[in-house]
């Protein structure tokens, strides 16, 4: 699929990859909009947004037509949650609070055709494909698909080297505000544990030849060295420009006065 080869080649080549998190509201035009600001890839929060299969196997529709990369984060990663995600049509995963390889084994063999895996497709993910045969569906979706594994919890990062490595996994990446409470620092991202504990999953990245993935303020992440960035929350997004908006009226008002 050619939305997620293409993230893949910007990630492989350290180039800036730059997408939101739709959590609060979610609709089709955000596929056209996120485009036209020249971000890479949008994720449907079904974890934390109210966002139901339909709306989900639209975006991913609009996705594929436009060749823009839609990924989805689901609410859990058990088989029955990643099987019937990826039938919705995503080109990747964001997955919240994995703990283990062992989790990740579970998701391969959701996402994968026999015999590398279980999966038996159906649902708008057919439409990535001219046909089923296994061979077509290897080389044009399950090579390319993008997993992001979060590390949320200290389990995690005490596991995160081989989390990192296990072959599905595209990139390593963080749930800063629940990790930052899991080793007891409430969100303090200046803590030195917390600066420790990013580090420690950054450099697990490292040693399995894989970036990491962050969320969070664009040029303060893209200052640190990274490179495959959630830039926030949409909705977010758009209340901060809301507001700098009104400052900035505000205050050309009063120097005009």
């Amino acid at each position: 699929m050619k939305p997620a080869r293409r993230i893949l080649d910007k990630v492989a080549n350290g180039d800036l990859t730059t997408g939101v998190l739709l959590t609060d509201q979610c609709y089709p035009e955000m596929v056209e909009y996120c485009a036209l600001a020249g971000m890479d890839y949008l994720i449907v929060d079904r974890e934390h947004g109210p966002f139901d299969d339909q709306l989900t196997a639209r975006l991913c529709s609009l996705g594929r037509m436009t060749d823009f990369a839609v990924m989805v984060r689901p609410i859990d990663s058990t088989y029955p949650t990643i099987r019937r995600s990826i039938d919705l049509g995503p080109c990747g995963f964001l997955l919240p609070t994995v703990q283990s390889a062992e989790e990740l084994d579970v998701v391969r063999d959701a996402i994968y055709m026999p015999p590398r895996g279980s999966r038996r497709p159906g649902g708008h993910g057919n439409y990535w494909v001219p046909d089923f045969y296994a061979e077509t569906w290897k080389s044009e979706v399950e090579d390319d698909f993008i997993v992001v594994p979060q590390i949320e919890t200290e389990k995690g990062l005490e596991n995160a080297a081989e989390i990192a490595a296990h072959e599905i996994v595209t990139a390593i990446g963080i749930g800063p505000y629940d990790l930052s409470h899991s080793i007891g620092v409430n969100f303090q991202p200046d803590h030195p544990r917390f600066i420790e504990a990013v580090e420690r999953i950054r450099e697990a990245g490292r040693q399995a030849g894989k970036t990491m993935w962050r969320i969070g303020h664009g040029p303060t992440m893209v200052a640190e060295g990274y490179h495959f960035l959630c830039i926030g929350e949409a909705t977010g997004l758009l209340k901060a420009a809301l507001s700098q908006a009104q400052v900035d009226t505000a205050t050309a008002s009063g120097a005009g006065s």
